[in-house]
């Protein structure tokens, strides 16, 4: 969730480092014998937000550290009632709730 500022990329970014922050990919490479992460993993996040036309792409690949990098943006997310602080850059008083789906692929 993005708390203040109505800012999709923020808790989208929020969405996806919570998700691979409980994932685990240890082993991977040597269970499977990878031999590049950046090459035999492909990683594609699914972002469901209020304003998918809104997401930078870049900006959200920056949040996972291996793999071929996909990230798709779909109509969905909430927009739910909030505090309106000007101070903290609100430009309404609604919080943006995003999810994210995060899946690993081996590429053969």
């Amino acid at each position: 969730m993005d708390f203040h500022g109505q800012d999709v990329n923020r808790a989208a970014e929020k969405a996806v480092n919570d998700a691979i922050s409980r994932s685990c990919l240890c082993g991977l490479k040597e269970v499977l014998d990878l031999k590049n992460l950046q090459e035999d993993i492909s990683v594609c996040v699914t972002l469901a937000v209020t304003k998918p036309e809104e997401i930078d792409e870049e900006r959200i690949k920056k949040c996972l550290p291996v793999g071929r990098k996909l990230v798709r943006a779909v109509s969905g997310g909430l927009k739910v009632p909030g505090l309106f602080m000007s101070e903290f850059g609100d430009i309404d008083d609604s919080i943006e709730a995003a999810l994210a789906c995060v899946e690993v692929t081996i590429n053969n």
